[in-house]
């Protein structure tokens, strides 16, 4: 079996969650699998289905250099009644993603103010 098959689950997910500019390569015995995730989920979907494949990490056969794409889809701007959760809601996202994208604005994620224009990251 080669190390290609070993992990062919993994490479699978990887295109299948559209991994731009993938790479798949084995040299000496070790599996290189390198690209950009639309999103920080996409990449812990692959950790887990690697972890899957070997629970302990001992293998030591498999580099995955997996970058997150620092995308931003839009830009909201906060009305009387919004919260975090209310706008993560509506596009998608958890209140923790959008309150990361903005920590430049938002020191306490419970009190956000009308007018600030944040920045919604894409899901």
């Amino acid at each position: 079996m080669s190390i290609q098959d070993k992990y062919r689950e993994v490479i699978d997910l990887a295109s299948e969650l559209g991994i731009e500019n993938l790479q798949v390569r084995e040299q000496d015995n070790v599996l290189y699998i390198d690209g950009t995730a639309k999103s920080a989920a996409d990449k812990n979907k692959l950790w887990n289905a690697y972890e899957k494949l070997d629970p302990e990490y001992r293998s030591a056969d498999v580099v995955m250099n997996i970058e997150v794409e620092e995308g931003v889809s839009r830009e909201y701007t906060v009305e009387i009644g919004d919260s975090l959760s209310k706008i993560g809601k509506a596009y998608g996202v958890s209140w923790q993603d959008i309150f990361e994208a903005n920590k430049d604005i938002i020191s306490n994620p419970d009190l956000i103010q009308p007018g600030w224009k944040l920045k919604i990251p894409t899901p």
